[in-house]
């Protein structure tokens, strides 16, 4: 019901361009905590048994990715996705943000902006929105669509009518 409520908040709007845009305006995997960068900290946050070494590092661990279903021992078969991806942010409005708010938002682990998942899936997504891709596991389409909405909700950024169209019909369903 949140999420229903959120989605018809926002501002429905044709995507606009990526005139401008590149990975580095969003300064990401910044120092979180002592050694650790955000990377890191997902790493730890998602994963189970996770050992570090003296540089924040993963060294071992398991990680479930809730995309696919498939579960990793090496955390170099893991990306951390950007639930929003940041060409998608950019389009929807982060490209009249500061530079500050765009990495706070690409380094955002307060919200459900970055998750955990296995890495050909996260490359697949690219910078796709959920009228374009979805988790190959359907019993994970509700909570990503949750996810997305409560993205786009808290940092005030709108969406183009096919989006809004699929997440009202995933989120109808859940």
């Amino acid at each position: 019901a949140t999420a229903r409520t959120q989605l018809a908040s926002l501002t429905v709007k044709a995507e606009g361009s990526s005139d401008g845009y590149s990975r580095d305006k969003f300064p990401h995997w910044i120092t979180q905590s002592g050694a650790c960068n955000t990377r890191e900290e997902v790493l730890k946050r998602d994963g189970e048994n996770v050992q570090t070494d003296s540089s924040c590092a993963a060294t071992s661990g398991t990680w479930y990715s809730e995309y696919d279903g498939e579960t990793w021992s090496a955390s170099s078969d893991v990306d951390i996705d950007h639930v929003v991806p940041l060409s998608e942010a950019w389009k929807s409005g982060a490209n009249s943000w500061t530079t500050a708010q765009r990495q706070a938002f690409a380094n955002d682990l307060t919200h459900s902006q970055l998750i955990a998942v296995t890495d050909n899936v996260n490359q697949s997504k690219g910078d796709q929105d959920p009228a374009e891709w979805l988790p190959s596991r359907t019993s994970y389409h509700c909570m990503y669509a949750r996810m997305w909405v409560s993205v786009k909700y808290t940092y005030k950024l709108t969406l183009d009518s096919a989006e809004k169209s699929a997440l009202s019909g995933i989120l109808n369903g859940c």
